[in-house]
C-alpha cells in the first residue's frame, strides 16, 4: 500500500473502502438482507434470460429489450454487491487502483445505459399502442440491434472521461469513506482541484438521464392521449395493461435514483451513511425487481417460466 494518511501526494497502489464509518458494528446484520436480495436478483434475471432463450414464442423484439435490461442489471449488480459483501464478511477493504476506476466506469456508464433502455422500451410501447399497424415494420430485430449499439456507444463514450479524469489526479490519501468507488468519494481524496471533474459528471449525468426521462414522459403522454381516444369497450384497459410492467420498472428506477440525488444534495443535514446505503440499494433493488415484475405481469413470460420449471 502506498499511503494511508493525507499528508503526502503520490499514486496509491490501492484504496481502502470504509463502509458505514459510523455503524461498522452492524455490517454483518446488514449483509444478510443484502445477500438475499443479491441471490434473488441473480436468480430472477437468470430465470428470465433462460426463459426467453428457450421459449420460441418470446423471440420477439420486445423481449430482446428485456434481455438487454437483464444483462445490464447483472453487470451492475455483480460489479458492486460482491465487493460490498466481501467487506462485510471478510473485512476485505482494499481495492486496487485500476479496479477502483473500472468499477467507477461501469457504474457511471451502465446506469445511463439502463435509463436509455427504458427509453427504447417506452418507444416500443408507443409504437405498439399509437401505431399498431406499423409496429411489425418499425420494431424489428434490426431496430433492436441498432438500439443496442446506440445504447452502448452513447453511454460508454460520454461517461469514459469521468474515471479517466479521476485517475489522473494526485491523491493525498487512499481511505474511501464509502462501500463503492463513486467519483465524488474518490476524487475528494485528491490534492488537486476537482471542480472540472464535478462539473463534467453533473452535466453529463443530467444530460443523459434527463434526456431519457423527457423522452419517456413524451412517449407516455402520447400513449395516454391515444388511450383516452379509444372507444371500444375494454380497449383502453388492455392498452394500459401492456404498459403497466414497464411503467412500474421506471418508477422503481427513478424513485430510488431521485431519493439518492436528494440525499446527496442534502448530505450535510443527514447522516453520511444514508447516501451510501441508498447507493447500494439502487444497484440491488431494481435488478431484483425488474424480472419479477415482468414475470408476474406478463402472461407470455409467466407461461414460459412454467414450461421451464416443468423441464427441470
Amino acid at each position: 500500500m502506498a499511503l494511508i494518511g493525507n499528508s503526502s501526494s503520490t499514486l496509491p497502489s490501492e484504496f481502502l473502502l470504509i463502509c458505514f464509518p459510523g455503524y461498522q458494528s452492524w455490517q454483518h446484520w446488514l449483509s444478510v438482507p443484502l445477500s438475499l436480495l443479491f441471490l434473488l436478483a441473480m436468480g430472477a434475471n437468470a430465470t428470465l434470460l433462460f426463459t426467453i432463450r428457450l421459449a420460441a414464442s418470446l423471440h420477439e423484439p420486445m423481449y430482446y429489450l428485456l434481455i438487454i435490461l437483464s444483462l445490464l442489471d447483472i453487470v451492475l449488480c455483480t460489479t458492486v454487491i460482491p465487493k460490498v459483501l466481501a467487506i462485510f464478511w471478510f473485512d476485505l477493504r482494499p481495492i486496487s487502483f485500476p479496479g477502483c476506476f473500472l468499477q467507477m466506469y461501469i457504474m457511471n456508464s451502465f446506469l445511463p445505459m439502463e435509463s436509455c433502455t427504458f427509453t427504447v422500451m417506452a418507444y416500443d410501447r408507443y409504437v405498439a399502442i399509437c401505431k399498431p399497424l406499423h409496429y411489425p415494420s418499425i420494431i424489428t430485430n434490426q431496430f433492436v440491434i441498432k438500439a443496442t449499439i446506440f445504447i452502448v456507444a452513447r453511454n460508454a463514450l460520454l461517461t469514459a472521461p469521468i474515471p479517466i479524469l479521476s485517475s489522473q489526479l494526485h491523491y493525498c490519501g487512499n481511505i474511501i469513506k464509502n462501500c463503492i468507488c463513486s467519483n465524488l468519494s474518490v476524487s475528494i481524496l485528491s490534492c488537486d482541484d476537482i471542480t472540472f471533474n464535478r462539473i463534467y459528471q453533473f452535466v453529463i449525468g443530467w444530460t443523459l438521464l434527463g434526456s431519457d426521462f423527457i423522452l419517456i414522459i413524451l412517449s407516455y403522454s402520447f400513449i395516454l392521449r391515444a388511450v383516452l381516444r379509444m372507444k371500444a369497450e375494454g380497449a383502453a384497459a388492455k392498452a394500459l395493461s401492456t404498459c403497466g410492467s414497464h411503467f412500474i420498472l421506471i418508477l422503481f428506477f427513478s424513485t430510488i435514483l431521485l431519493v439518492l440525488v436528494i440525499t446527496n444534495v442534502a448530505r450535510k443535514r443527514i447522516p453520511h451513511d444514508v447516501p451510501i446505503l441508498l447507493n447500494i440499494l439502487h444497484h440491488l433493488i431494481p435488478p431484483a425487481m425488474n424480472p419479477i415484475v415482468y414475470g408476474v405481469r406478463t402472461k407470455e413470460i409467466k407461461q414460459g417460466i412454467q414450461k421451464l420449471l416443468r423441464r427441470l
